[in-house]
């Protein structure tokens, strides 16, 4: 474990208590330090992620925002949202709005970036192509980079160095440079009903006493649990 990791934020090998690792413990895993809760390590006003998302990083998961999210500018405004459940793999890359130029000119170097008067009479746009958003149980590969203003569905999957300009549909596997559809992981009814039982907004709890049907994709005994 590094040392500047303190020794209560990660959880122990010996924290059996039948409902899974402690949410609130940025580091889950004693033995896996690289993985970090990513709403217990990032403290930003326009950075919103869910419970259990991760990000697994050699180098340290609490570098997620320096190394992840790129140019995300105070006066461009726009927002990331994570949601639960997330798993982000080594290198995983948010372009954000202000990485945008003009492209309604003849050119698009930034001039008014440059600043020293080439700013005079510049307006700094104040749309965008909307807030980056992830839904819930998505899957990120390694070096996956999803660009500004995507809205990825629940239960999506991105292929490793995908590069993502499109929003993603719910359980849908995406590839590729630009990235494309795969195939859909269910048939559209499977797809519909696991998107109103919404798992992931179940406390861990429920969870746990429906974690065989999870895994066992029993969709009914999912769907009966809602009723509980």
């Amino acid at each position: 474990m590094p040392a500047d990791i303190p020794e209560q934020s990660v959880g122990q090998p010996d924290d059996v208590s039948g409902i899974g690792p402690d949410s609130a413990l940025p580091f889950p895993l004693s033995e896996f330090p690289q993985l970090g809760f990513l709403n217990r390590l990032v403290d930003h006003p326009r950075v919103t992620i869910g419970d259990y998302s991760y990000y697994d990083d050699p180098e340290g998961p609490e570098h997620f925002l320096e190394k992840c999210v790129k140019y995300h500018f105070d006066f461009v405004g726009d927002e990331l949202i994570i949601g639960r459940f997330c798993a982000f793999a080594t290198g995983v890359q948010f372009i954000m709005n202000g990485a945008n130029h003009p492209m309604d000119e003849f050119s698009t170097y930034p001039f008014a970036a440059m600043g020293r008067g080439w700013e005079a009479g510049f307006e700094w746009p104040t749309d965008h192509r909307g807030n980056t958003v992830v839904g819930n149980d998505v899957w990120i590969g390694r070096e996956a980079m999803i660009m500004p203003g995507v809205t990825i569905g629940d239960g999506a999957i991105i292929g490793a160095r995908a590069v993502v300009t499109r929003n993603v549909p719910a359980y849908t596997i995406v590839a590729g440079n630009p990235a494309q559809i795969v195939r859909q992981r269910f048939e559209r009814d499977v797809i519909d009903r696991l998107c109103r039982i919404a798992w992931w907004n179940w406390d861990a709890e429920k969870i746990t006493r429906n974690l065989s049907a999870i895994r066992g994709m029993d969709l009914e005994a999912m769907e009966q649990a809602t009723l509980k």
